[in-house]
């Protein structure tokens, strides 16, 4: 999937629709950190970073962690991230 054919809400708002904290967590996603390392970092459990990440995919239209990073750059900072693999 390249990024361009990324799915993401008509509404340019939808980066809006996500918490404090699961705005903190798909910004470590974009990072490129695990979920073991954004529990360590924001000290959570990895399941609730789970839960979180979880959440954010449903609030983003996302279906794995390329199509979410896809949506939040485009959305947030406007920059073109790479082609990134499909999910698997």
């Amino acid at each position: 999937m390249r990024v361009d054919d990324v799915p993401f809400d008509a509404d340019p708002k939808v980066v809006a629709r996500l918490s404090r904290r699961e705005t903190e967590v798909m910004e470590l996603i974009a990072a490129g950190r695990s979920n073991g390392q954004i529990a360590q970092h924001l000290f959570l459990s990895e399941k609730t970073v789970k839960n979180h990440v979880n959440r954010i995919y449903a609030k983003l239209g996302a279906d794995c962690r390329g199509t979410a990073i896809g949506v939040w750059l485009k959305r947030v900072s406007g920059e073109k991230p790479p082609d990134h693999r499909p999910c698997a």
